[in-house]
């Protein structure tokens, strides 16, 4: 199949775009996390029941998963700032009303409507760097920075969570969100170019069909900690999601005039695989944080302010790794980064395999930071480029949502099974209850580290191996 690169005109101010694309994907990445530190105290002062607390992260993990397709075609189909005006201030807006919660139902529904914002915000933000610089060396450095963000972002919403709770209130974990986006909405508006497809025509039915089956996957995964895997609800909602998926490919391969997806898309290996690779990715990093923060805490006995503190390593490392990453894509394509970056981030992760309950932080949890941080911004950086090169810019949107949609549901699916394995083991040991606490968590985080290596014998299998092109190389 021949591949269309379509030439992008470079944006008037290009650090202006990459500053709002940078504070977009900011907002969403660190309230993944930021919120995680604070549940005991939200618990707390209102009121929640302690099976229901766990609503104010499902909330926002049904909207947001279920929606990320979707709000990548509304880029396209309305144009980037539109959307990104849009998804800022309705951001900005919830995260105000969440603070601002008095009982557990406002904040429930404020995260809830705060998720549906992130699906819009999270794809627009890729789709901007797609549609406003050129392949080569310009996009690639844009993308360094925008991979960077998301790495860092994601370590450091522990530690903002942790010093905001600790210092000030739970309530600024959502407070801290208004100010960056009322600085975010005028530089959109100056900055990020209207780009899209003059009448907008949006494909309801493939719009209801993949948003319910993609929620009806996520219920069913985040539910599992009151439905085991088994489970005659599980395996419901588990059909369901698949046969609305089967509803959705007919609709869009027979029915739709202007499909939502066009799956002629997905016969682009590079984006194919990219999307295959980012969520085994996410299937194992994003329930190795969650593990990480509970073992500094649970066993560890760590303040949350220090759990996110020890998160700092990991976000250096990141960056490190984004800026290897990206030099390795300019010099020899997005092959040889992806696969060794996934090569020591399985590593890595695998390492906090070998957890103590004695030897703190250095004796446990430096080097596996260290190796496993630096492969994981090599692969994330090398990940994106692949997917996104030759993406026509009328269909950046759409392979953004897919990448993220991919990124979203492998956490989803990664997290839930490693708790439930993290929890088996610990129920399941002799040992005294701290030592039952860190076997589980020290198998939680060695099925992660499979779980990525997956990922790295898929990519040495079936990712292209395109070299860089020597005129572009950076």
């Amino acid at each position: 199949m021949t591949t269309t690169t379509a030439t992008t005109p470079a944006p008037a101010r290009p650090g202006l775009v990459l500053t709002v694309v940078c504070l977009c994907q900011l907002m969403v990445v660190l309230d993944i996390t930021v919120v995680n530190v604070a549940l005991p105290s939200i618990r707390d002062d209102l009121g929640f029941h302690a099976s229901d607390l766990q609503w104010v992260v499902n909330a926002y993990t049904l909207t947001f998963g279920g929606l990320l397709l979707l709000g990548g075609r509304v880029a396209d189909l309305f144009g980037q700032r539109t959307a990104a005006i849009a998804g800022l201030s309705v951001f900005g807006l919830t995260s105000l009303a969440g603070g601002l919660a008095t009982e557990p139902g406002q904040l429930v529904a404020a995260r809830a409507v705060q998720g549906v914002s992130g699906a819009l915000l999270l794809p627009v933000s890729l789709t901007v760097i797609t549609t406003s610089f050129a392949e080569g060396p310009e996009r690639r450095r844009a993308l360094g920075v925008w991979a960077a963000v998301m790495g860092v972002g994601g370590a450091a919403g522990v530690l903002l969570g942790g010093a905001l709770t600790e210092w000030l209130d739970w309530r600024w974990v959502f407070f801290v969100n208004v100010p960056i986006a009322a600085v975010a909405v005028p530089l959109a508006v100056a900055g990020i170019r209207n780009l899209h497809r003059g009448r907008p025509r949006l494909d309801v039915a493939g719009a209801v069909l993949v948003t319910a089956a993609t929620t009806s996957l996520v219920y069913a995964v985040v539910r599992t900690d009151r439905h085991g895997w088994g489970s005659a609800h599980t395996l419901g909602f588990l059909g369901l999601a698949v046969a609305l998926g089967a509803a959705f490919v007919l609709v869009e391969a027979r029915f739709a005039a202007e499909p939502l997806v066009r799956l002629g898309l997905l016969r682009q290996r590079s984006l194919a695989v990219a999307c295959v690779l980012v969520f085994f990715i996410a299937l194992g990093q994003f329930g190795a944080f969650y593990l990480a923060s509970l073992y500094l805490q649970n066993v560890l006995s760590y303040t949350p302010l220090e759990a996110g503190l020890a998160f700092v390593p990991f976000s250096v490392g990141t960056v490190v790794g984004t800026v290897v990453g990206m030099r390795l894509v300019a010099a020899r394509g997005p092959w040889l980064p992806v696969a060794g970056g996934l090569a020591l981030t399985a590593v890595g992760i695998g390492w906090f395999g070998l957890i103590r309950t004695e030897g703190g932080f250095v004796g446990n949890m430096l080097g596996p930071s260290v190796v496993g941080s630096i492969g994981l911004g090599a692969c994330l950086v090398a990940n994106t480029s692949m997917g996104t090169t030759g993406v026509d810019p009328a269909e950046a949107g759409l392979a953004s949502g897919l990448l993220n949609a991919a990124r979203q549901i492998g956490g989803s699916i990664g997290l839930a099974i490693l708790v439930a394995i993290a929890g088996a083991v610990t129920r399941h040991h002799d040992g005294p209850p701290l030592e039952a606490l860190n076997a589980g968590y020290a198998r939680g985080f060695l099925v992660s580290g499979c779980l990525i290596a997956v990922a790295a014998l898929i990519c040495l299998v079936a990712a292209p191996r395109d070299r860089a092109p020597a005129a572009t190389a950076a």
